[in-house]
């Protein structure tokens, strides 16, 4: 997924001058069956960069495949 954003970069003597900023996202689904608690502390204690969000779902067994 991207978002992008044009700017104009001066309202008055420049207004064909314009800028461009963009947002870009990238979502990597990981199955994991049968996880201990061991597993899921060490998920929810990843140090992680600034802008990286994890996102921890739980599902019974009749999920899996």
């Amino acid at each position: 997924m991207c978002n992008r954003w044009t700017v104009n970069r001066s309202p008055h003597v420049d207004k064909k001058s314009r800028e461009q900023f963009e947002i870009r996202t990238q979502q990597t689904p990981l199955d994991i069956f049968e996880p201990t608690p061991q597993t899921v502390d060490a998920l929810m204690k990843l140090d992680l960069p600034a802008g990286v969000d994890v996102e921890i779902k739980a599902f019974g067994k009749e999920h899996a495949k």
